[in-house]
């Protein structure tokens, strides 16, 4: 795993992009940023042990280097399924292919996997059971939202189940200043400066615009999906299941 040194060697003011240099140390770059990640991944396996069907397609969408994906293609236990995986990013889809045909190669897994470069909101969802947007959405427009929602819920199964993690903001002005302390102390223990934290902050301004809770909840139900729980929550990250 390469080390995330980005905003340390670097000092140029200009948005973050998903390009071969930070495809590199991505792994590294979630560990050390995102609380709970991990779990989160690893809950992904779990849910498609649950909810993938036979003969049914899973989607993961802005799979950057394909985590969620490996991690789908591991729980899943039933025949005939195929994994559909998409980013914009060429970087990242290239290092996910490599991801994939090494995971192909070790362990010839029964659910093959597409790899595709596009934009999701061109993508045409069917006959799927589960979809998986991992830190994602919070990439759109806020005018595109409600419209991949929507999308994606019909391309559901009944019961199908989409899992959605976000960044999120607090209602609470207070509380919010706290999560973010907290969310800048966590990404202190694990070894960024205080350069990097607010150099990586500025970078995301204008890039990743999140939501509140209530805001994501209330789009899921609009879109169609029936049910829906916050499963996790660590400091300003969140992880919602959403059932059909």
């Amino acid at each position: 795993m390469t080390t995330d040194k980005i905003y340390r060697q670097s000092a140029e003011d200009s948005p973050f992009r998903f390009n071969d240099e930070v495809a590199k140390v991505f792994p590294d770059m979630l560990r050390r940023s995102i609380p709970g990640y991990g779990a989160t991944v690893e809950a992904i396996g779990s849910l498609a042990a649950r909810y993938v069907k036979a003969g049914t397609r899973c989607y993961d969408l802005g799979c950057s280097l394909g985590a969620a994906t490996l991690a789908m293609r591991q729980g899943i236990a039933v025949p005939d399924c195929r994994i559909v995986a998409m980013d914009n990013a060429p970087a990242m889809v290239e290092r996910c292919r490599t991801v994939i045909a090494e995971d192909d190669r070790q362990f010839a897994p029964a659910t093959p996997v597409e790899v595709l470069q596009g934009d999701i909101r061109d993508l045409e969802f069917e006959n799927a059971s589960m979809t998986v947007l991992n830190y994602t959405l919070q990439f759109l427009p806020m005018a595109d939202r409600d419209a991949l929602m929507r999308s994606i819920c019909a391309g559901l199964n009944d019961g199908g189940l989409l899992l959605l993690s976000e960044k999120v903001v607090d209602e609470n002005a207070e509380m919010e200043q706290l999560l973010v302390d907290l969310h800048h102390e966590h990404k202190r223990r694990n070894d960024y400066s205080a350069l990097e934290i607010s150099r990586k902050r500025a970078a995301l301004e204008d890039v990743l615009i999140p939501e509140t809770v209530a805001a994501h909840r209330s789009r899921l139900k609009r879109a169609g999906f029936s049910q829906t729980a916050v499963w996790l929550r660590y400091f300003n990250f969140v992880s919602i299941i959403a059932i059909r």
